[in-house]
């Protein structure tokens, strides 16, 4: 059924099969299976796509539903076998989750070594939807959620670091955000909520972003900018890790009220999993604060 349902949103077979990290074989194979269970065609195979049947429509409903339940009897079966225990689908953001997961996966698994964790990396707008939709339990992400009926917890508070190389003979000590105006700097793609953060605080030090040179990723933002093009802001948990392989490049902080994003987790408020959920963002926090001392974590 979920495979049904897979191919029923995407309309092809192996985007569908990506979708739920399967072969398309075993998706075909899956689908064709609930088609001979209920006797009846619910797709239609062309060339180049595929089209629901007016059953395969009325099926679609249905098992969405039908998922939506199953999915909610397994959060309340785990929910009662204690903390941490079982299967757990995790959505984090780029931005985070390749400086936050080293540091909190292998507490997570001296902790709580009966936790089954499965980790689906995109970014903000996916996995909200992932989560509304019940495919993901709670999301590591940039708050606020930009989604109702959504629950956050705050992890941390962490400083944006101005980067730069050498030869932008930048003054020492803290900056003040108004720097900034007279600086060329390079943000992430469309679709980054890390972009949207560089952006607001370009817009308050009436600073210019580069319209020509953006980037995927943060580790493609600072080679750029290790080479040269302009300047850029990083978030602190991933100023040690990005700096490290790129030669030539200063930090500079900014001048308090410095500007930051605030990192939390987020699951749906009508899950019966709230009381987990506060117990793994207890475990982040502390996994932070033991490693990285320069972000602020909650009391």
């Amino acid at each position: 059924m979920r495979a049904f349902l897979a191919l029923a949103e995407h309309l092809h077979f192996r985007d569908a099969a990506a979708a739920l990290r399967m072969s398309q074989p075993a998706l075909s194979g899956a689908v064709a299976a609930l088609e001979e269970t209920l006797d009846t065609r619910l797709v239609e195979r062309t060339t180049r796509r595929v089209l629901l049947t007016p059953a395969g429509e009325r099926a679609a409903r249905r098992a969405e539903s039908i998922m939506a339940e199953l999915d909610r009897l397994e959060e309340e079966v785990n929910a009662v076998r204690g903390p941490l225990v079982g299967p757990l689908r995790v959505g984090v953001i780029p931005t985070v989750a390749p400086y936050l997961l080293p540091i909190v996966l292998p507490r997570l698994a001296a902790d709580y070594p009966d936790l089954e964790l499965s980790v689906h990396e995109e970014q903000t707008e996916q996995i909200v939807a992932e989560l509304l939709a019940g495919r993901l339990d709670v999301v590591l992400l940039a708050l606020p959620v930009p989604a109702t009926g959504v629950t956050e917890l705050t992890l941390y508070d962490e400083d944006f670091v101005l980067v730069a190389s050498g030869a932008a003979a930048l003054p020492a000590g803290p900056l003040p955000r108004s720097a900034l105006a007279d600086l060329d700097v390079i943000l992430l793609n469309e679709g980054h909520c890390l972009r949207d953060q560089a952006l607001d605080v370009c817009r308050e030090a009436g600073a210019r972003a580069a319209a020509s040179t953006y980037a995927t990723s943060l580790a493609t933002l600072v080679q750029l900018v290790s080479g040269g093009f302009g300047v850029t802001l990083v978030p602190e948990t991933a100023l040690a890790v990005e700096t490290r392989a790129a030669p030539g490049l200063v930090p500079h902080r900014f001048a308090a009220p410095a500007p930051y994003r605030r990192v939390g987790l987020a699951f749906r408020s009508t899950s019966p999993r709230a009381d987990e959920f506060g117990v793994l963002a207890g475990a982040v926090r502390a996994a932070v604060a033991a490693q990285i001392p320069e972000v602020r974590v909650p009391g």
